[in-house]
């Protein structure tokens, strides 16, 4: 954490503080960003505005979901580890706890998947993937050649509908960004230290490499779907640029074609995790819990809730101590503005298959994820309104 951030308080009050904002932080990660700069900058003053802004700029380059990273790295500098933990904790566990009571819901009453109410989830996950496409297209994708990025990323995972195909296109639009970005002058950012070592860093870094290299190998080794589950969330978490919605088509080429969870099952928890609080990544504890096999119901909740969330905690931890050097090197922001453009692209392709195919399929359906995302973009009404409105409007239809 940058130098300035006092550590004195418990891992308690860590916690505490960041239960509330779990309770009551809605609006995905950039709304979380200015609810943390609000509590711990303005009220709490942990820290001061510059130390906040460039953690920020660190966990929005880093993989994961950026703000539970900024949440994990303000409760590391405020109460050390045991910080860490709590802040993370207090944070995540409202909402995975109502995704995992969600999925046992679904569970149990296998009549919901066909329910109207939950088809209406399924179609505001339309309006909501859509919004973050408009959104994230505008800030990452300001002139042709990264909208032409975009559209190449978007055009292979097309065409290549799996885990191959948007690792391909994330790793082919980085390449890209770099070469062709290359001439632009690099951002001039501020700069902060963190204390921690050096040897610290390179054993988070290893233990994040790790699994990356060995869980493929035992997964097609010994054919285990609880293995093959475990490699896909953890590659998910490890391979998640530009915010929590691109972990969607990640997680489902994961569970969908393998039978794990169906994609109506997928759907509608998707669209139930846009009316909880807290981080979007909390949707693994609902398809842990919904998924067929061996490793089902709350266990496998929390066990793939841990393991998308486990390569965010280490590859902070692996950053800090080389972050300030790294960052300022122009062929790495480059690389990484090709890389954002590529992710724009990949999210795309999920708007059209699987989320459009399998949500839309009459005139009444395409006019309510219409509705749902003028409310959203040009109504600015809050997600979870938005989100109760569709369900409602869902089981409307159903009734007709």
């Amino acid at each position: 954490m940058p130098a300035d951030m006092e550590r004195h308080d418990s891992a308690w009050r860590v916690f505490l503080a960041f239960l509330r904002l779990g309770l009551t932080s809605f609006g995905g990660p950039i709304a979380h960003l200015g609810y943390f700069r609000a509590e711990f900058v303005e009220r709490r003053r942990w820290l001061d505005d510059r130390s906040y802004s460039d953690l920020v700029a660190l966990c929005q380059f880093l993989p994961g979901p950026a703000s539970s990273q900024v949440g994990m790295a303000l409760g590391l500098g405020r109460a050390g580890w045991p910080g860490m933990l709590a802040a993370w904790v207090g944070f995540t566990l409202p909402s995975a706890l109502i995704l995992m009571l969600f999925a046992y819901g679904m569970n149990e009453y296998q009549v919901l998947a066909d329910s109207g109410w939950v088809h209406g989830l399924k179609v505001v996950a339309v309006a909501v993937v859509a919004q973050a496409v408009w959104g994230m297209a505008r800030a990452l994708c300001p002139d042709r050649f990264r909208a032409g990025l975009a559209i190449l990323a978007a055009l292979i995972t097309l065409a290549l509908p799996s885990a191959v195909g948007q690792v391909a296109a994330i790793a082919l639009a980085g390449m890209l960004g770099r070469i062709a970005l290359q001439s632009s002058p690099p951002d001039v950012l501020q700069a902060a230290s963190y204390p921690i070592s050096r040897k610290l860093g390179f054993a988070a870094l290893l233990l994040f490499l790790l699994p990356l290299a060995i869980l493929p190998i035992w997964a097609a080794a010994g054919g285990s779907p609880t293995i093959a589950l475990l490699e896909g969330f953890y590659r998910s978490g490890a391979l998640v640029f530009g915010g929590g919605h691109v972990v969607l088509p990640l997680l489902q080429a994961t569970v969908v074609p393998t039978g794990s969870v169906g994609n109506a099952e997928f759907l509608a928890g998707y669209g139930a995790a846009q009316a909880v609080p807290g981080p979007l990544f909390t949707f693994a504890a609902y398809l842990g819990t919904i998924a067929r096999g061996p490793l089902q119901g709350w266990p496998g909740g929390l066990v793939m809730l841990l393991t998308l969330f486990l390569p965010a905690m280490l590859v902070l931890v692996a950053a800090l101590p080389f972050w300030e050097r790294l960052r300022q090197r122009p062929d790495v922001q480059t690389t990484m503005a090709g890389v954002n453009a590529g992710v724009v692209g990949i999210l795309l392709s999920a708007l059209y298959d699987p989320v459009w195919t399998s949500a839309v399929h009459s005139r009444a359906d395409f006019g309510l994820a219409l509705a749902a995302f003028g409310l959203l973009v040009h109504g600015r009404m809050p997600p979870v309104l938005v989100v109760g409105l569709a369900a409602l409007g869902g089981w409307a239809l159903a009734a007709d």
